[in-house]
């Protein structure tokens, strides 16, 4: 599996809420938020690893070159102003076969992680597997709508009668899905949510994957709350 990590946000809600650190280096029971991910990566089957971070982020870039890892660490440098446009960045240094997204402030359990991940990496058919939570701890929400067979149909931005899940920002993908993205980013489509509209449009076969609970650090607050949930007994 070939992994990428988008880490290229300001976190600005949370320097302004006075957190000092950079948000990938901001640390969950004792360990950056980033190297929390990398490590969880680094036991389901990685080839490669891609991460992006922006210019400014000289503390997190010098971090991450610090690391030994036992797969190809592939560092992006660049300012970008969407987390699609993020994505359009690391894609460029993905290998092929399937590859697994997201971003740096995405916390969620590693024994969940792992069966989404088998399942992915077992499905020979599907063009992707989408992270979903019935656990809302988003400001704004992407919710999903899916078939019987948990087929997701659409993405949407309000709620809606039956609405069983949010997307948790994870985000399991193949080759058609980059074909895609090449298409938004020509024709000027700028949020990820817009790109995952774009997938369905497109045909592909993208499968809803629940998660118990995914939650965001977005505010000072959050840190504790992650905290708690990621110690928690499963």
């Amino acid at each position: 599996m070939n992994y990428a990590i988008i880490a290229a946000g300001e976190g600005s809600r949370l320097v302004q809420e006075g957190v000092r650190l950079p948000k990938p280096l901001v640390r969950l029971n004792g360990t950056p938020m980033i190297k929390r991910l990398i490590d969880i990566f680094m036991r389901h089957n990685p080839e490669s690893l891609s991460i992006i971070v922006n210019e400014q982020m000289t503390q997190v870039r010098e971090y991450l070159e610090s690391l030994e890892l036992p797969v190809p660490l592939r560092l992006t440098v660049k300012t970008t102003p969407s987390s699609m446009h993020s994505f359009w960045e690391v894609s460029r240094c993905f290998g092929s076969g399937k590859f697994c997204l997201t971003t740096v402030d995405t916390i969620f359990r590693d024994d969940e992680f792992r069966r989404y991940i088998d399942a992915f990496e077992a499905d020979d058919k599907a063009d992707g597997y989408m992270a979903v939570t019935s656990f809302i701890d988003d400001e704004k929400p992407l919710y999903i709508d899916v078939d019987a067979d948990d087929r997701i149909t659409a993405f949407r931005d309000e709620p809606f009668e039956g609405v069983r899940y949010i997307s948790g920002g994870v985000y399991g993908l193949t080759a058609p899905a980059l074909d895609t993205l090449r298409r938004c980013m020509d024709s000027g489509v700028s949020r990820m949510r817009n790109y995952q509209r774009a997938l369905v449009d497109d045909g592909l076969d993208l499968r809803a994957f629940p998660f118990d609970k995914i939650v965001d650090v977005d505010h000072a607050g959050d840190i504790a709350t992650a905290e708690k949930f990621i110690s928690q007994p499963s």
